[in-house]
């Protein structure tokens, strides 16, 4: 009995942090301006659902209001989205491609005529342009090669020591902090002297392995209030902006943001920085 009922108030621990969680998520949307469409509503709501029969305490049933009227907030601010962008004569492309694919094929070819202006080019295969052909498809490897499938490898995440972490070359044996506060003096100087810096500009190095090293620092000097991340979604672009001292970031509201520091995304910093 003992141990079902210490399993039953697990469950209610749980559900309870998960409605906390969808309140945080859901103010950090509407503090932040950030796109309410991020917000998947009908996956919360069936959260909800789910765990509403579970609660008796006033408590409880105050904290499922809370989190109830959190989501009416961002429902409200999809709302307000949507009518902006109907006043600002936004087409979604979805709803434009949605148009084009109803048309008849005549009214296509009617419309196709009156907007089609040809170009005349003169092209010619030259003894040049056979030869890296011919080398090109030469280079190719076999079919069966090509169009071999990759198989699946499932990887479990596990955490790592600071010790570890120092042998793979991450992080040096010297004091943490006085890293950290490195990292943040150099970042503080660095937009001193050329203003608001992109995120992968300042982490980015010439070896993927000390990339790695600044992007795990860097997450440190966020996570500690020496500095802040800027996002603008609508660019794709992530900037990051000292601190003039630490943040106490204890009673604050925090959203979690991964940023990928594959090796692939290295290499297209990279040459994007060269061209």
């Amino acid at each position: 009995m003992g141990s079902l009922l210490s399993e039953k108030q697990r469950d209610i621990k749980e559900a309870r942090e998960e409605l906390q969680r969808i309140i945080g998520l859901c103010r950090s949307v509407e503090i932040k301006g950030l796109d309410p469409y991020i917000v998947d509503v009908d996956d919360l709501v069936k959260v909800i659902r789910d765990y509403f029969p579970m609660w008796k305490d006033s408590e409880d049933l105050c904290l499922d209001a809370e989190a109830v009227n959190s989501i009416a907030s961002v429902v409200r601010m999809q709302g307000e989205w949507v009518k902006r962008r109907a006043s600002a004569l936004y087409r979604d492309p979805f709803l434009i491609e949605e148009k084009v694919r109803g048309l008849p094929v005549d009214k296509m070819a009617e419309i196709f005529l009156k907007v089609w202006r040809p170009i005349i080019e003169l092209e010619q295969l030259t003894i040049k342009g056979f030869r890296e052909a011919l080398k090109y498809w030469s280079d190719l490897p076999p079919l069966n090669v090509r169009w071999q499938k990759i198989g699946y490898t499932k990887t479990e995440t596990e955490c790592v020591t600071r010790e570890e972490v120092i042998k793979e070359g991450v992080l040096s044996s010297e004091p943490f902090m006085a890293e950290l506060e490195k990292v943040w003096l150099e970042l503080k100087s660095r937009v001193l002297r050329d203003g608001k810096i992109r995120y992968w500009d300042f982490i980015g190095s010439e070896t993927y392995e000390d990339t790695v090293r600044r992007a795990y620092l860097t997450s440190f000097l966020v996570t500690y209030g020496y500095a802040n991340l800027q996002i603008n979604f609508s660019e794709d672009e992530i900037f990051i902006l000292p601190n003039e001292k630490p943040l106490n970031r204890e009673n604050s509201e925090t959203i979690s943001f991964p940023i990928s520091i594959s090796f692939e995304e290295w290499v297209r910093w990279k040459e994007k920085r060269r061209a």
